[in-house]
């Protein structure tokens, strides 16, 4: 059973730059175990605000808890990482010459030189995590590959399993199934299902019927402002949601729009 606490939460954070306020006293929770789903239009200050949480943008004013007490507001990114906070963009960033494996024991041994990685020898247990790791993302088979041969889906898997070797608490995701044939998109949902049994994910995406069909709580951003958080059945019905993404249209057409 899942323990039911606030892993994060933002507070009344603001973000300006040169003047404009791309995100104006946003207010975000988020639970242990949990995977939400953030949206909103294009310039709602959705990926601000993972930016904000990641230490590469600072706000001007609010502040960002982590694990209850520990303020991260002016932390540096590698300090907020080193705490348990993994960020992944949008374009995978992977060791394209490398092979899979190799592309994961780099990510596990980070605090080592490339070098010194590749032939120092892996223990038993080292071994053991590859091994499950590789096979959560589904590339057991394509372990000995060079990781510059795989497909755009399995790239970004890839990186997903470098993140978990990391062992973050929370993972911050931006559009992760852009780019994806639907097979892949699938795919990536149920990873993203598997992995929040253990761990917190936030992700930003424009997919709606992706959004729909993983999501089990949204928060919609618009004019960076909070607009509404709840299920998507719930942000579905909700008139300022689809004044917002259609014009007043409401329900099925918003889970086929996009942000």
């Amino acid at each position: 059973m899942k323990k039911e606490s606030v892993i994060l939460q933002c507070s009344e954070v603001t973000v300006e730059f040169d003047g404009f306020k791309a995100v104006q006293g946003m207010n975000l929770k988020l639970e242990q175990g949990e995977l939400r789903f953030l949206i909103g239009p294009n310039g709602a200050g959705k990926t601000t605000i993972l930016d904000v949480i990641c230490g590469k943008v600072k706000p001007a004013a609010g502040k960002v808890t982590f694990n209850g007490n520990i303020d991260i507001t002016r932390r540096k990114e590698h300090q907020i990482a080193e705490l348990g906070i993994g960020r992944k963009f949008q374009a995978p960033s992977i060791f394209p010459t490398m092979t899979v494996e190799e592309n994961l024991e780099i990510s596990m041994r980070q605090r080592r030189s490339v070098f010194a990685t590749l032939f120092a020898r892996m223990q038993g247990e080292e071994r053991d995590r590859i091994e499950a790791q590789l096979e959560m993302i589904g590339l057991q088979d394509k372990a000995s590959w060079r990781a510059g041969g795989l497909s755009h889906g399995e790239k970004q898997w890839l990186e997903i399993g470098m993140m978990l070797l990391q062992e973050p608490e929370i993972l911050l995701l931006d559009e992760p199934v852009a780019g994806m044939t639907d097979k892949e998109t699938d795919k990536t949902g149920e990873l993203l299902k598997q992995i929040a049994r253990k761990r917190s994910i936030v992700v930003v995406e424009h997919d709606m019927e992706f959004v729909r069909n993983f999501a089990s709580k949204v928060t919609v951003m618009h004019e960076g402002k909070l607009l509404k958080e709840g299920s998507m059945d719930e942000i579905q019905r909700d008139d300022r949601v689809a004044e917002v993404y259609l014009g007043k249209r409401r329900d099925a057409d918003v889970s086929r729009s996009t942000a």
